[in-house]
């Protein structure tokens, strides 16, 4: 099978990592890739999605899989569709369950998918007077996409207000935030959840948990994320069950009602409150960091996962999953997420350790190659993965592989999966 990857960053990396070990492969391509792709198959520098279709049909692509939300959002699966080729993804239509918040919270609500309390609007007189109705701490949410930065939780009515103001006017998100979501802040323990779609059914795989915040004890400014693990202790067999039945059935019947079939990853947003899960929000593709962690913990072949997904033919597939857990660290570079940092020699020191050698490796991310030197370019650099036993065991082994892992300003955090420690 020949597989082309639409996407840069570490969740493409990380589907890569794990298709180039996929018998069932045999070359793999990626568009456009980054620096440290290029080891697990060939970088394509083509980013119009026509001369993509071309690409994909002049070289017998069997399976494309896009990994970012914008080009869902545009619509990149319905034009490879259209010709005729198999794309693991959901649709324009679908994708703007991502692309819009104000439709994915309009959704929930007319499908009677529990979330929280909230109003949409783009009339900041509106905006305001609810939020006078709500406790502090309060969520102000931009609708359109802002790279997973569109959410602030404002500690006070005045910071709420400001949010509000700031996105209307498109000083924070420009037209992101033309409309705009308050919402009740939910207290609880969030974690991420991945259903792999066909448009009837679905594969709900080991529940995740991210940590979003830059600094230990979840101190310091939302991120990208900063490292997750996986499977989390925090999700049981009966969390699993609500979380089928309650949020994502309704979802798959509800889009098909909508005329929209949902294919592709259903990425869901938990807050789990006295046991019960609630809506945060939907994403149409994996979460980053989060993919990182799910990928290595795939014992059924990814390709033949994403192949039947894309197919409609999931009812044919029994998936397994490695019996263990994987703890992944986010390094990012000195000024992440406040400016661009200049970029910077990466060196990774020579594995002789055979417990870090056996059982850990990088994902690559903000990187590029020059005269076969790589260098982080800024942003979230690299993940060091970490494969045990134990959530423990695994965070050890991630730790270990950061300590042999070398680039001047170089950050992460130390504290990655301490609420199931």
């Amino acid at each position: 099978m020949d597989i082309l990857i639409i996407g840069s960053g570490g969740r493409e990396y990380s589907i890569g990592l794990a298709l180039s070990k996929d018998q069932a492969v045999n070359k793999l391509y990626f568009a456009p890739g980054n620096g440290a792709t290029d080891a697990l198959g060939k970088n394509i520098d083509i980013t119009d999605y026509q001369q993509l279709v071309g690409f994909a049909k002049q070289n017998s692509i069997d399976l494309t899989i896009v990994g970012p939300e914008t080009p869902l959002v545009e619509g990149v699966v319905d034009i490879f569709q259209s010709d005729g080729l198999v794309i693991f993804g959901p649709g324009k239509a679908a994708a703007r369950l991502e692309g819009s918040k104000v439709y994915m919270k309009n959704f929930l609500a007319k499908y009677s998918i529990p979330t929280a309390q909230y109003i949409q609007t783009s009339s900041a007189k509106e905006a305001l007077s609810f939020i006078q109705t709500l406790k502090t701490p309060i969520v102000v949410k931009a609708d359109g996409l802002c790279a997973g930065k569109g959410v602030i939780i404002a500690q006070s009515i005045d910071e709420a207000n400001d949010a509000v103001v700031k996105m209307l006017s498109g000083e924070s998100f420009g037209d992101a935030g033309s409309k705009v979501i308050i919402e009740e802040y939910l207290d609880g323990y969030e974690l991420s959840m991945f259903a792999i779609c066909d448009g009837k059914d679905f594969i709900l795989l080991p529940a995740a948990q991210d940590h979003k915040r830059l600094k230990n004890n979840d101190e310091g400014p939302n991120t990208g994320g900063m490292g997750a693990y996986a499977p989390t202790p925090l999700a049981h067999d009966e969390l699993y069950e609500k979380v089928k039945k309650r949020i994502i059935r309704p979802t798959l019947d509800g889009m098909n009602q909508e005329k929209a079939p949902f294919r592709g990853v259903l990425f869901i947003g938990i807050m789990v409150v006295e046991n019960e899960p609630i809506t945060l929000e939907f994403n149409v593709r994996f979460g980053d960091p989060e993919c990182e962690v799910l990928m290595p913990l795939m014992k059924t072949p990814a390709s033949e996962l994403f192949y039947k997904a894309a197919t409609g033919d999931l009812h044919n597939l029994h998936v397994e999953f490695e019996d263990k857990y994987a703890v992944g660290v986010v390094i990012a570079s000195a000024n992440y997420p406040y400016s661009t940092s200049i970029p910077a020699e990466i060196v990774v020191d020579k594995i002789v350790h055979k417990e870090i050698a056996d059982n850990t490796h990088i994902s690559y991310a903000g990187v590029k190659k020059e005269d076969d030197i790589l260098y982080a370019t800024g942003g979230r650099v690299l993940v060091c993965v970490g494969m045990g036993a134990s959530i423990k065991e695994a965070k050890d082994r991630a730790y270990m592989l950061c300590g042999q892992v070398h680039f001047a300003g170089k950050k992460f955090r130390t504290d990655i999966a301490y609420q199931a420690l």
